[in-house]
């Protein structure tokens, strides 16, 4: 494990740290190296790698540590394109924000009905995840 792979040389919370050890993160994953520091510092960055790869904890990682979770308002909206992916991406961010106390990760998607996505959306989230049928409507 190299210096520039292990995530206590970010600047993550010790809770974030402590959960990602517990989540079994043993050090970043190329894209994650490349991309953590840049979001973290508040860069807009595109980037591609395979299935698997660690993308989602990539941002995910970033977006939470931004987020004030005693503002119980929308913070982050994350695209999928599948119903399957948002539900991965939702279930993946609420393992990463374990470490914070009352973070709420809101999925919208389709092919199911829309009315108690919409009640739960009024009562506030701090990220939605969903797709783009669904977020319009």
């Amino acid at each position: 494990m190299t210096a520039t792979d292990r995530f206590d040389t970010l600047p993550l919370a010790g809770a974030v740290l402590a959960n990602l050890e517990q989540l079994g993160y043993a050090r970043m994953t190329p894209v994650q190296a490349a991309a953590l520091p840049l979001a973290l510092a508040g860069h807009d960055l595109i980037a591609q790698a395979k299935t698997g790869s660690g993308k989602t904890a990539a941002f995910a990682l970033a977006l939470l540590q931004k987020l004030e979770a005693r503002r119980f308002d929308v913070q982050a909206l994350v695209l999928c394109p599948t119903r399957e992916l948002a539900e991965q991406v939702s279930q993946e961010i609420r393992r990463l924000a374990r470490a914070e106390d009352n973070v709420k990760v809101l999925t919208l998607t389709g092919g199911t009905p829309i009315k108690p996505q919409a009640d739960s959306l009024a009562h506030g989230a701090h990220v939605v995840v969903g797709t783009p049928g669904r977020i319009i409507d």
